[in-house]
């Protein structure tokens, strides 16, 4: 049986390309990624088909099975409080041109939450409804599918043929009916997607953190461990006597967001994985236990990236780390893949 022939559009760094490959089903012959970086991390893990530039200046678009990407989403993030990015907005758009060009049978867009409340997105239901496709939409918790992450994504699949299918949950909330029953597994934790990786990083294969000032240990250690957050760090650092570690912004906002500057659980998923994972001021991304931000390989694996996918090594911390936050959990992407393969009229390619 012929494999699908894939597209990934807006590829970035390939998470989303490797969860189809992970099925056994997707040849990946044509890519677009406009970072230099990412680009060159598709290109490592992939091969050379893979154009890097802007999507709008692709001439055209090859004919494929199937699809994929998710056009940037800083335009509809809540967290986007300086409205960077909302110029690209529109780059629906050439998603919709390359549905047109390339004719799949079939295609799957990641996108944050609020992308589904858009005007954008209704503007595009009309438009693939124009191309006869039949979509459905659903924002899915990629913990729910083994990723030890709790990372919520809207998914828009698209069919031209058959009835649009979704993937079953795998894993539930340790406290749940279903995972109480043994329907389902427990979210993975991070300490299983950690297991093997030294707690004091060896810098090989990334797992290295950002290096901190001797002030931020201070702060660091100030936290207390498996799930402490930056209140009880204000507390401890007052009670020692040294207060004047406590940013000005913090000591004179008593109130807010306990992630920010907080540690992560032991025995939980990560909260969501974003492109500045290694500075604890931007989230809850210090290590349960060790005094420390969490490694790029750490946040690799709590996206789901397996330890042989690779990173350059000659790239910066800031770059690798933008492709981790940015990309679709693989894992995830692999139960979505197989069940657009089961989707696809028993799973027979066309072209």
């Amino acid at each position: 049986m012929s494999r699908f022939r894939l597209m990934d559009v807006f590829a970035g760094c390939g998470g989303m390309t490797r969860g189809f490959l992970d099925t056994g089903e997707f040849d990946p012959v044509f890519a677009v990624e406009a970072d230099h970086d990412a680009a060159e991390t598709y290109r490592v893990n992939f091969g050379g088909h893979v154009e890097e530039k802007p999507i709008e200046e692709v001439n055209r678009f090859p004919l494929v099975d199937v699809v994929i990407g998710g056009p940037p989403c800083q335009g509809f993030s809540p967290l986007n409080r300086d409205a960077v990015g909302l110029d690209r907005r529109d780059l629906w758009r050439q998603y919709l041109k390359a549905l047109e060009q390339a004719s799949p049978r079939a295609f799957v867009m990641e996108n944050v939450p609020e992308l589904l409340s858009s005007q954008e997105y209704e503007q595009f239901k009309i438009e693939v409804d124009r191309l006869d496709y039949e979509t459905d939409a659903d924002i899915l918790n990629a913990a729910d599918f083994g990723v030890p992450q709790r990372r919520r994504r809207a998914i828009v699949i698209g069919l031209k043929d058959g009835r649009v299918g979704w993937p079953e949950k795998t894993h539930g909330d340790p406290s749940s009916k279903e995972v109480q029953a043994g329907e389902k597994a427990p979210w993975m934790t991070f300490r299983e997607a950690v297991k093997g990786l030294p707690d004091e990083p060896d810098g090989r294969n990334w797992h290295r953190p950002r290096n901190p000032r001797p002030e931020s240990i201070r702060r660091y250690e100030a936290v207390p461990p498996d799930g402490g957050n930056r209140f009880q760090m204000q507390e401890k650092l007052e009670s020692d006597g040294l207060g004047h570690l406590v940013p000005r912004c913090w000591r004179n906002k008593p109130s807010g967001t306990a992630d920010v500057f907080g540690r992560l659980w032991w025995d939980r998923p990560s909260l969501t994985i974003r492109t500045e994972f290694f500075k604890p001021e931007k989230g809850r991304y210090l290590h349960p236990a060790e005094h420390r931000p969490i490694t790029v390989r750490e946040a690799a694996r709590l996206q789901s990236f397996d330890d042989d996918f690779l990173f350059p090594e000659d790239q910066s911390m800031t770059s690798v780390a933008k492709q981790i936050g940015n990309a679709v959990p693989p894992a995830l992407a692999k139960v979505i893949a197989a069940s657009v393969v089961r989707s696809l009229d028993g799973g027979a390619a066309t072209l």
